[in-house]
């Protein structure tokens, strides 16, 4: 088999495994990294229409969110945050719906297709640190060309309030 061959074959075996487990395509955007974070996490990845928005679920069962890189160093980005009418009302939606419903946030670092460190944090430590960040933007949102919020997790905020489990 030419590698050609040998990449389609491999392709269209892991569209078909991701199908028959319903995890979802594995070729959109970051899917395929949460499916082999959530495989060496020790995690299961959320049934279809179960934990909506959760990119797996912890051995506690609760849905957790996993955030991305191949940069050098662990970070998240948290971006595309609908803007709430008021900060209260943004405050709510930061803490039910997108940030801290979650009660583990992972952040997984990539090097040459492999996972080769992960850091999780509490999510309420999660959103403290990015309410301290959006706050500061949520006044002048509206005024951008993309009126959406966005906040950062830095590798100073993971090494001082998470803990390294890979």
């Amino acid at each position: 088999m030419t590698p050609q061959e040998q990449f389609v074959s491999l392709y269209k075996q892991m569209a078909d495994l991701c199908k028959e487990n319903g995890w979802g395509d594995p070729f959109s955007y970051a899917r395929s990294k949460e499916i082999y974070a959530t495989c060496a996490l020790g995690h299961t990845m959320p049934g279809p229409n179960v934990y909506a928005g959760a990119d797996g679920i912890n051995e506690n069962n609760e849905g957790v969110e996993y955030k991305s890189t191949t940069q050098k160093t662990c970070r998240g980005s948290y971006t595309g945050i609908s803007v709430q009418p008021t900060w209260e009302k943004q405050l709510h939606y930061l803490h039910t719906d997108k940030i801290g419903k979650y009660p583990e946030h992972y952040y997984n670092r990539f090097e040459d297709g492999v996972l080769v460190e992960s850091w999780k944090m509490r999510g309420h430590k999660v959103l403290e640190i990015l309410t301290k960040k959006l706050k500061k933007k949520y006044p002048t949102i509206l005024e951008k060309k993309d009126p959406r919020l966005s906040a950062n997790i830095s590798w100073t905020d993971i090494k001082k309030h998470g803990e390294q489990v890979i």
